[in-house]
């Protein structure tokens, strides 16, 4: 079974509508018309446009229904943000809050036209935001699902618990895992497809496939084809396998 899957997003519309003119072109060549795309999550934080960014996948989820959208943990820390302003996210690292300059909140709050979130009385910015912020964002956010399984290929934000069957991992393994999944080279059952650690370019290991490619950093936005166990990333000369088990940059710090 063929699928299509796109990385970490973080607020950058330009890249994420350019990954689906690749898609588009590979499927031209393929005679394509089934093949699901799946984003791995977090669609805002650190870029310049998150607001556009939701506002774009919804229309396009609601137009084409091949398009499957996860959850990540960025989109849960801006969820719970909007829910509790006090309340942090369990998996982020003790000491942090969404509004930290590493998480990029601040630049998804000024997507929405909320401007200095960090230098502003926290209730004043959460009202602020609950005006800003289209009810109906808030409502997709919430809906996203954690995993997407297609034939042989999983897709998750982060990864999997290894030794859990996936009807009992935990969201907060699947929005936050590294450890115990990244260094684990087990066989998964199916081969799992995740972002969440940025790295320079999509690899594969084997039983699974990072697609983080760090457009957070200022790195492109990878889109790849999967079929089977193999895949290919999409650029505008077609297919290019992607690279197996070779170094790939180490993950971008324990904030994320």
């Amino acid at each position: 079974m063929r699928s299509y899957a796109i990385g970490d997003i973080h607020g950058h519309l330009d890249h994420l509508i350019a990954a689906h003119d690749l898609i588009l072109a590979d499927r031209t060549r393929c005679g394509d018309d089934e093949a699901p795309v799946v984003h791995v999550g977090d669609l805002p934080d650190r870029g310049p446009d998150s607001a556009g960014v939701i506002a774009w996948l919804m229309e396009r989820q609601q137009a084409d229904p091949r398009n499957v959208v996860l959850k990540g943990n960025h989109d849960r820390m801006f969820l719970l943000f909007l829910d509790e302003p006090h309340r942090r996210d369990p998996g982020l690292r003790e000491g942090l809050t969404w509004l930290d300059p590493r998480l990029g909140g601040v630049e998804t709050l000024l997507s929405y036209g909320v401007a200095n979130a960090d230098s502003r009385a926290l209730e004043e910015v959460h009202a602020e935001a609950l005006r800003s912020v289209p009810p109906a964002h808030r409502a997709f956010l919430a809906s996203l699902p954690t995993s997407f399984l297609h034939g042989t290929a999983l897709f998750v934000h982060a990864g999997v618990r290894p030794g859990i069957d996936l009807r009992a991992q935990t969201e907060t393994d699947l929005v936050w895992i590294r450890q115990g999944f990244l260094d684990n080279t087990q066989d998964h059952g199916a081969l799992v497809v995740h972002g969440h650690t940025a790295i320079h370019a999509a690899t594969h290991y084997g039983n699974r496939l990072n697609i983080d490619s760090s457009v957070a950093y200022g790195g492109p936005l990878s889109a790849v084809v999967v079929e089977g166990r193999d895949a290919w990333l999409l650029t505008d000369a077609g297919r290019v396998p992607v690279a197996r088990d070779e170094p790939a940059g180490t993950a971008r710090g324990r904030a994320r």
